[in-house]
């Protein structure tokens, strides 16, 4: 009986919020002269906190059309804008810039979705060794990572030195199939020095950047080093984690102009591999059996720093100026 009345409360509350919110939105626009999505285009700066706001406006209407905005197919942005404009009643010769700023709010919207289905398809897509695209991205991973030392057999204990578990790479990617592939490639050719450095930090980790003094004076005679092509698939699987989620929409919306796409996705994997390297370092675990450990706190710090509005996880990848003078 005290659950049902508990649940009664919730829900008459849950109503009468709504209805008071409707109410109130109804209220201010009379007083205003401008709908929500008017005052949140005229009063948030362009980025995530603006449209996150829209997409929350839009989901949350009782008009199905609105609803389904948030849905559509790039190619009908434009259309969808000039729907919401005839149905909220706006002139758009009297509110150019509105436009403008939906559209793109639109397109930061529906890239982040259809992101999130094609990183899934990347993600489900197994690594064939009889596929000879898949195995020229192996090879190019060892290349670019040891440009050096010649790969002598395409089964090879060589493999452990980029940190795979056996001579054959192709089972290491079961957990995130090409996707971990994918990533791993990207920061290993774009992202070349870093990912040498840290690649080499993983295996010397007494040798990193820091002099044998301050290794000493910090104490890190215990540290030690980790699989970088495990950890870049395992760091793989927290980005993904914290795409479908929806975590990374601030930072996405944050650093894409309009559509999100793979190379942002693959660039905040560079930004957290790099991260999680220093992270790992600070933290001088025992030993590898500390992974999970440090791996959930990382996480956690990333999440937080992700409720930022503000937040871009990288800022060199910043908004186009375009954006931001919408």
């Amino acid at each position: 009986a005290s659950s049902f009345s508990r649940m009664f409360v919730q829900v008459c509350l849950y109503f009468y919020c709504k209805c008071l919110w409707r109410c109130l939105k109804f209220v201010v626009r009379k007083l205003t002269g401008q709908c929500e999505l008017q005052r949140i285009c005229y009063n948030t700066k362009p980025g995530a906190a603006r449209t996150m706001k829209i997409e929350a406006s839009l989901k949350g209407s009782k008009s199905k059309r609105l609803q389904t905005s948030v849905n559509v197919h790039p190619d009908a942005i434009e259309k969808t804008i000039d729907d919401i404009m005839e149905l909220k009643r706006i002139n758009p010769d009297i509110n150019p810039q509105l436009g403008v700023s939906l559209q793109a709010c639109l397109l930061q919207i529906v890239g982040y979705r259809n992101l999130i289905a094609e990183v899934e398809k990347l993600r489900r897509e197994p690594y064939d060794s009889e596929n000879p695209q898949h195995e020229e991205m192996l090879l190019k991973l060892w290349k670019c990572l040891k440009p050096n030392s010649p790969l002598k057999a395409r089964i090879s204990k060589q493999w452990c030195e980029i940190g795979f578990q056996g001579d054959d790479p192709k089972t290491d990617f079961r957990g995130m199939g090409l996707l971990g592939l994918y990533n791993l490639v990207y920061f290993a050719e774009w992202d070349t020095e870093i990912a040498q450095q840290v690649l080499s930090d993983s295996l010397h980790p007494k040798y990193s950047q820091l002099s044998k003094a301050e290794w000493e004076k910090k104490k890190f005679d215990k540290a030690i080093g980790y699989s970088f092509a495990i950890v870049g698939i395992n760091i793989t699987d927290l980005a993904y984690n914290l795409l479908v989620s929806g975590a990374l929409k601030t930072h996405f919306y944050n650093v894409a102009p309009e559509a999100p796409t793979l190379t942002h996705f693959q660039q905040t994997f560079c930004y957290l591999m790099h991260e999680f390297h220093k992270f790992w370092i600070d933290e001088d675990p025992l030993d590898i059996m500390e992974f999970n450990r440090v791996r959930e706190k990382f996480y956690k710090r990333i999440l937080k720093q992700l409720q930022n509005p503000e937040m871009a996880l990288c800022p060199h990848f910043a908004a186009s100026e375009s954006l931001i003078n919408m």
